[in-house]
């Protein structure tokens, strides 16, 4: 019996021949009434693109922004010690481009954006010498890449000890040194900005992680007090608003403190907000404990593995792979509560908008500059929590949530 080969060509499926115009018939225009939608809402999309265009590029009065870009970037911090902040940031940059250069995946992803948006904002009217920085710190970034690429033995543990400095090298450069002149000491009232918004979320996302881990293993302890605490809190604290917390970590703390004693005003922030984002994490991480079944603990059991073992290398691991979105939802949502922070002394992005709409010079612009600095302001809100959504999915995909 003789056996015919099929190529492979013949095996593939046919070109769909629908253009675009056939395409419209069959979806927009496929009878009387839906034609007669199409064509009301395309008249009403152009009718509103066209006057959004019209007040972006003729009537909207962008110099408030343009006059101000300084203290949307870093609030009141001293000009003349602004190197220390840039120092800062070409540190970070240089991280993750070496980062993504060794371990590319997620992190190759999050440097290629951050070395896009910096080639964008050297775009923007800014001065010269800041333009100037920009492009160099895109070009240190990917100098790391290069780096990271070419010599992965030689780069890879300095960069994770760089990592794991990072953060103190971050807060000494930007807090100084009360008895050092050389980096003088900037008080923590003149941090501002965007600078005081992404500091308070960093900080607030990585103290109150391994929080809220440990409440949610402590709401599912067999040990009662332990299990009692840990309900107690989680239920106190869902159960008032983020404002009030704030506002009981500035008013009420230093009613029960001795009077010699004084807490900076960041700090009782940074912990109001590890302690509320915290209670949230838990049930977030408690929702995927309960998500594993109770075979794995007993296999690992019957391995050998004792509780803390079984927690840590089999039961943690599959929680919170099962609720990565709503944890990285927790984030976006610390993330914007950070504007909370201006009703109680704290100038970070959101209090420099208003201090900028109140400024006497724009206080005689027809219509004020309201729109105008608000919509700059929810832009870059935006553009973070929608970076943050784009690498949760990729996290999501490379980890295969959902699927499997």
């Amino acid at each position: 019996m003789s056996t015919t080969e099929v190529s492979p060509t013949a095996l593939k499926p046919p070109q769909s021949s629908v253009n675009v115009v056939t395409w419209l018939r069959q979806n927009l225009f496929n009878g009387w009434i839906n034609s007669l939608i199409t064509v009301v809402l395309g008249w009403l999309v152009i009718t509103v693109l066209y006057q959004v265009v019209n007040w972006v590029f003729t009537d909207a009065t962008w110099a408030p922004i343009v006059t101000n870009l300084r203290l949307f970037w870093v609030g009141r911090y001293p000009e003349t010690v602004l190197w220390r902040v840039q120092a800062c940031l070409a540190l970070v940059l240089l991280l993750f481009g070496l980062s993504g250069g060794l371990w590319g995946g997620v992190v190759r992803a999050v440097a290629s954006g951050l070395a896009a948006l910096m080639v964008l904002l050297a775009l923007l009217p800014f001065g010269g010498g800041m333009r100037l920085y920009l492009a160099g710190t895109a070009l240190l970034l990917g100098a790391g890449f290069v780096g990271g690429l070419r010599f992965p033995r030689l780069l890879r543990w300095p960069t994770i000890m760089l990592w794991l400095l990072s953060p103190l090298i971050v807060i000494l450069l930007i807090r100084g040194f009360v008895t050092w002149s050389v980096i003088p000491f900037v008080d923590t009232g003149l941090w501002g900005g965007l600078l005081l918004t992404i500091f308070l979320a960093v900080v607030g996302i990585v103290a109150s992680f391994p929080l809220g881990v440990l409440l949610a293993l402590g709401r599912r302890s067999k040990l009662p007090v332990v299990k009692g605490f840990c309900v107690a809190y989680i239920e106190l604290i869902r159960g008032v608003p983020l404002i009030t917390v704030l506002f009981m970590a500035m008013l009420m703390l230093p009613l029960f403190l001795p009077p010699h004693v004084r807490v900076d005003n960041l700090v009782r922030v940074l912990v109001a907000i590890t302690l509320f984002s915290a209670a949230y994490l838990a049930e977030n991480v408690r929702g995927g404990l309960q998500s594993v079944p109770n075979g794995q603990v007993e296999a690992a059991r019957a391995l050998g593995l004792n509780v803390f073992q079984s927690t840590v290398l089999i039961v943690l691991p599959q929680a919170l792979r099962a609720v990565i979105p709503a944890i990285v939802g927790q984030f976006i949502s610390l993330f914007k509560d950070t504007s909370l922070v201006s009703l109680v002394g704290l100038t970070e992005l959101f209090g420099i908008a208003r201090g900028v709409i109140e400024q006497p010079e724009w206080i005689t612009v027809t219509g004020g500059v309201q729109r105008e600095v608000l919509i700059f302001v929810g832009l870059i809100y935006w553009i973070f929590c929608f970076s943050m959504a784009q690498i949760s999915r990729r996290i999501e995909t490379r980890l295969g949530v959902g699927t499997r």
